[in-house]
C-alpha cells in the first residue's frame, strides 16, 4: 500500500520539481565544460555541435515516445524508466574513455531527460487545472535553478578539489533516488480514455493551434539553447571563470523571470504575456551581441534570460487549456517540438562559428525569438475549441 503522504498532490509536485532541478543541472554540464571537453577529446566546435544535435534528437524522441507510452501504460512506469536512463547516461558520460562513448552516453542521458521533461509537464497540467500557468512557471523555475547551479559549481570546482567527471557521475547517482520515489508515488495516471478521442470534424481545427504552439516553443528553444550552449565560447575574450559565471547569470535571469511569472502568470492572458516576453527576449539578445563592451553584453544576456523565463511554461499552459484530457500527448509533442528547435539551430551555430563567426551565429538566435512571438500572435487568434453546431 502506498503511504498517505505519497498519495498527496503536493508530494507528486515536489518530485516533479526535483526532476526538473536534475535535468536543468545535467543539461548545462556539457555547455559549461566546452573548453575542457574539446581539449580532452580533440574536438572542434563542429564536433561539439554534432554532439548537441544527436543529444537533442534523443531528447525529442524521449519526449514523444514518453507521451505515447503514457497514454497507454500510465505515467509512473514511463517516468521511472526515464529517470533510470538519465542516471545511466550521466554515469557513462563521466566515465567515458573516448569521444564515441561520450556520444553514446549523451544519447542515453537525453532519452531519459526528454521523457522526464514531457512527463512532468503533463503531470503538472493534470494536477493543477486552472492554475496551471502559475504551477508550470514554478516547476520550470527549478529547471532554471539547476541550470544556474551547474556552471556556478563547475567554475569553482578546482578550488574545491573536484574533477568534472566526478560532478557528472555524482549527478547521475543523485537521479536514482528520484526514480525510486517515482515508483512508489501515486501520480496522475495520464492514460487516454475514450471520451478524449477527437470527434469528427475536430482534427483540422485542433491540429493548427497545436502546430503553431509547436513552432513557437521550437523557436524559443532554438534561442535559449543557442545562447546557453555557445555563450561561454562567445565570450572567448573573457577569462574562463568570468565566461562560465556569465552563463550562470543568463540562467539566473531566466530563473528570476520564471519566479515572477509564477506569481503573475494567471492574472494575464497567457498568450499575450508569452508573446510580449518572446518579443522582449529577441530585442535583448540582439542588443547583447551588438553591445560595445564585454560587461554590458553580459548584463544584456542576463536581461534576455529574464524576459525569456516565462515563455516555455506559458506555452505549455496554453496547450493544457486548448487540449484538455490529452495532457500526456500534448506535453510530449510540445516538448519534442521544443527540442526540434535545438536540432534546427544550435548545432548549426558551430558551423557558422568557423565560417561567418560566432557573433553572427549568436545574432541569429534573436530571429528565433521574434519568430516565437509571431507564432504566438497567430495562435492567439485561433479558436480555443471547435465550434459546435449552431454556434
Amino acid at each position: 500500500m502506498i503511504p498517505t503522504l505519497i498519495r498527496r498532490r503536493s508530494f507528486a509536485a515536489g518530485l516533479g520539481c526535483a526532476a526538473f532541478l536534475l535535468i536543468g543541472w545535467s543539461g548545462l554540464l556539457v555547455p559549461s565544460l566546452t573548453r575542457e571537453i574539446e581539449d580532452s577529446f580533440g574536438q572542434t566546435d563542429v564536433g561539439l555541435g554534432l554532439f548537441y544535435f544527436v543529444a537533442a534528437a534523443a531528447y525529442a524522441a524521449g519526449s514523444v515516445l514518453g507521451g505515447m507510452a503514457t497514454e497507454r501504460i500510465g505515467r509512473r512506469p514511463v517516468l521511472v524508466l526515464a529517470a533510470m536512463l538519465h542516471a545511466a547516461g550521466l554515469v557513462g558520460l563521466g566515465l567515458a574513455p573516448g569521444w564515441s562513448a561520450i556520444m553514446a552516453a549523451g544519447v542515453v542521458r537525453s532519452l531519459g531527460a526528454g521523457g522526464i521533461d514531457g512527463g512532468v509537464n503533463g503531470l503538472f497540467v493534470d494536477l493543477f487545472g486552472k492554475s496551471r500557468g502559475r504551477a508550470l512557471s514554478f516547476v520550470h523555475l527549478f529547471y532554471a535553478l539547476g541550470a544556474v547551479g551547474a556552471p556556478f559549481l563547475l567554475a569553482f570546482r578546482t578550488s574545491l578539489g573536484l574533477s568534472w567527471q566526478l560532478v557528472v557521475v555524482a549527478t547521475g547517482i543523485a537521479t536514482v533516488p528520484l526514480g525510486v520515489f517515482l515508483a512508489v508515488t501515486d501520480l496522475v495516471d495520464g492514460r487516454r480514455h475514450a471520451e478524449t478521442e477527437p470527434k469528427a470534424g475536430q482534427s483540422s481545427v485542433l491540429v493548427l493551434p497545436l502546430g503553431l504552439l509547436a513552432v513557437a516553443i521550437g523557436c524559443y528553444v532554438a534561442f535559449s539553447n543557442g545562447v546557453s550552449n555557445w555563450l561561454v565560447r562567445f565570450l572567448a575574450s573573457a577569462p574562463g571563470g568570468m565566461a562560465t559565471l556569465a552563463l550562470s547569470l543568463f540562467w539566473a535571469g531566466l530563473m528570476a523571470g520564471r519566479l515572477v511569472s509564477a506569481y503573475i502568470a494567471d492574472r494575464f492572458d497567457h498568450v499575450k504575456l508569452a508573446t510580449a516576453a518572446a518579443a522582449a527576449t529577441s530585442a535583448a539578445v540582439l542588443a547583447a551581441v551588438l553591445a560595445p563592451t564585454l560587461e554590458l553584453s553580459i548584463v544584456l544576456f542576463a536581461v534576455a534570460g529574464f524576459t525569456a523565463g516565462p515563455v516555455y511554461p506559458l506555452i505549455m499552459a496554453i496547450g493544457g487549456e486548448r487540449f484538455p484530457g490529452r495532457s500526456a500527448a500534448m506535453s510530449g509533442i510540445l516538448s519534442a517540438a521544443a527540442i526540434g528547435g535545438s536540432l534546427a539551430y544550435p548545432p548549426l551555430m558551430g558551423v557558422i562559428s568557423v565560417t561567418a563567426g560566432l557573433p553572427t551565429a549568436m545574432a541569429g538566435t534573436a530571429v528565433f525569438g521574434a519568430c516565437a512571438a509571431g507564432a504566438l500572435v497567430i495562435a492567439g487568434r485561433m479558436p480555443a475549441r471547435p465550434a459546435r453546431p449552431g454556434e
